[in-house]
């Protein structure tokens, strides 16, 4: 056997090896990576505020495909509020929903009211809540197997992100627009709950609004049901991946032993 060949197997066996390790820490790295997945939008007002705006900028730019980063929805660093009315932000808004939108998107911030988050606070609920459930999962699936929730129980749990998200939308879309929409104003529940609650609760997307606790409280449901149902199952197919490696690298080692062709 020349010394290419012997080359291509030992490549072939520590490709095997490290996907063997791969599938045995499938979870810790997810919980790494999508980790620093969630940080990077929060480091984009750190860099904003000391002067490393290249990198805040790279950061907005990197998330802007995957959210609408639209300023009067997203959290606000180093400034007085944590979230800020769209008459508060210093825009030039209009009628027009498009420049509108764009406005809100491309608004990142100043030194008087702080520095925006790189996504949403939707995006914030969502992703945060399936990082946390994810260390959940595998703190307890230490210790038991963690049964898949039911398809059921998974659909439930994804409706209020079914019904938020696509109201809010056809809201935005609707002639009333981004500050006028059903959606905006809640009409119909201060009509249901017959204004028992502040005007604030109603109107707007504020902090302890209707409109924040419907985003926080279905990027919860939506986080718990992706890791309960999905997590599982991965596990499920990382373990027979690791067996069939495993069986393969235990071969492999008792031919190296007597002396027969590696793998």
């Amino acid at each position: 056997m020349n010394g290419v060949q012997v080359m291509d197997k030992q490549q072939k066996v520590h490709l095997a090896k490290a996907a063997h390790w791969t599938f045995q820490h499938w979870l810790a790295l997810f919980i790494v990576l999508f980790g620093l997945f969630n940080l990077l939008p929060f480091l984009a007002p750190v860099a904003a505020k000391f002067g490393f705006s290249p990198a805040a900028d790279a950061i907005y730019t990197m998330y802007a495909p995957l959210c609408h980063q639209m300023a009067q929805r997203s959290f606000f660093l180093f400034g007085d509020q944590l979230m800020y009315d769209p008459q508060q932000l210093p825009l030039g808004l209009t009628d027009n929903l498009t420049a509108n939108m764009l406005a809100l998107k491309g608004f990142d911030g100043n030194a008087a009211i702080g520095w925006k988050v790189a996504w949403s606070d939707r995006m914030v609920y969502m992703y945060g809540a399936t990082w946390f459930a994810a260390v959940i999962y595998a703190v307890a699936s230490r210790h038991r197997r963690v049964k898949r929730l039911s398809i059921g129980l998974f659909i439930l749990l994804m409706l209020p992100m079914a019904v938020d998200g696509i109201t809010h939308m056809l809201s935005d879309l609707s002639t009333g627009g981004l500050f006028a929409g059903f959606r905006y104003s809640n009409d119909w529940l201060a009509g249901l709950t017959a204004n028992a609650l502040p005007a604030w609760f109603y109107t707007g997307d504020g902090l302890g609004s209707f409109n924040a606790w419907m985003r926080l409280v279905s990027g919860l449901g939506f986080g718990i049901a992706l890791v309960g149902l999905v997590f599982p199952l991965l596990e499920q197919e990382m373990q027979r991946s690791r067996q069939m490696l495993a069986a393969k690298l235990r071969h492999h080692n008792e031919r190296q032993v007597f002396g027969s062709h590696p793998l």
